[in-house]
């Protein structure tokens, strides 16, 4: 009778905190008191939060997410610009969701969307990437780039889950229509004369893989895979 409690009630708790990580999924947006703009993009498994004031981008963290048992946000840094010693590391934070505010700490973000209607939310690596008529495969291991969108926005990373080594970022808006992904760039690290930007690239979802194509602003063609994380099991 015990054993069957016990099932019982972790059952419930696994459902409840299923129920409630989609409450939290999607995009989150913040201005702080400092004017920072903030945007945090939640998905399944798997999270990006980004600093920026104006055309300059400030700072960038992320990795993966869950709820605990004590109805906490645990989450686990894989990059992180302003502290390179936190990647690999977990912390717990106190949270309480309010209709379409998120408040942690001394933070409250507004709900964007809830990872509609972008049918590529999610947390995407790259696997392939067309070199002189060829596709490559790579296969992400330490070293990853990632693209992780909700509903409305988007962003990449490259970074060493491993070293904390972080080659760069850049994020925003997002559509998907008619066959066209256009990304509105609202940060760059590298380069912030790009804020403002619109890229419109050709996709097609072929066998859960998102297929990512346009010609390079040299005409040269780009022919990149992503797959889905949570299907890679990384």
């Amino acid at each position: 009778m015990k054993t069957l409690c016990l099932v019982i009630s972790v059952f419930l708790m696994t459902a409840f905190n299923s129920q409630e990580s989609n409450k939290l999924s999607g995009g989150w947006q913040i201005t702080t008191n400092k004017g920072l703009s903030g945007q945090w993009i939640m998905a399944e498994k798997h999270f990006a939060v980004t600093f920026y004031k104006g055309n300059d981008f400030k700072y960038t963290y992320g990795g993966s997410w869950k709820l605990t048992n004590n109805n906490q946000i645990e989450i686990t840094y894989e990059f992180h610009t302003d502290d390179k010693e936190k990647v690999g590391q977990k912390e717990k934070f106190d949270y309480t969701l309010k209709r379409k505010k998120l408040e942690i700490g001394d933070l409250t973000w507004k709900r964007t969307d809830e990872n509609k209607p972008g049918e590529l939310a999610g947390a995407w690596l790259i696997t392939g990437r067309e070199r002189n008529g060829e596709m490559n495969t790579m296969t992400p291991g330490a070293r990853k780039t990632m693209k992780i969108l909700s509903g409305t926005y988007f962003q990449w990373i490259a970074y060493n889950s491993e070293t904390g080594d972080f080659m760069g970022t850049g994020g925003g808006d997002y559509t998907t229509k008619n066959g066209k992904y256009t990304e509105i760039i609202k940060f760059f690290s590298r380069d912030n004369s790009r804020v403002g930007a619109e890229l419109a690239f050709n996709y097609e979802l072929k066998n859960e893989e998102w297929h990512h194509s346009r010609k390079s602003s040299k005409g040269d063609p780009i022919y990149e895979i992503w797959s889905d994380r949570v299907d890679l099991g990384i």
